[in-house]
């Protein structure tokens, strides 16, 4: 089966165990030597409307991905959610390094 970035970005990402959702796909990390997809990266929700940032990125190891569906991706997780290693920069962030 084959599928694009753009498709896997519509599937909404749910916990198989527990039906814990996500949300929905925003970017993948890759293996640059293989060329294969490591880790399904899900952006973290907004806090407060998006006035007080974001929360931390999930990263979904691909051995964690149990189904890809029509609408969904089924995963089970256990202790395997971990946050993205770095975090997202923010306007403040880049204002510091001035780089804004």
């Amino acid at each position: 089966m084959e599928s694009r970035l753009e498709d896997l970005r519509l599937k909404e990402v749910i916990d198989g165990a527990d039906g814990s959702r996500y949300g929905y796909v925003g970017d993948v990390e890759l293996d640059w030597e293989t060329g294969k997809i490591k880790a399904l990266i899900i952006p973290g929700r907004l806090r407060l409307f998006g006035l007080l940032g974001r929360e931390e990125d999930m990263v979904i190891p691909l051995e964690a991905v149990r189904r890809f569906g029509e609408d969904i991706i089924l995963v089970e997780l256990g202790e395997e959610r971990r946050p993205l290693h770095g975090k997202r920069k923010n306007e403040k962030d880049l204002a510091k390094q001035g780089l804004i």
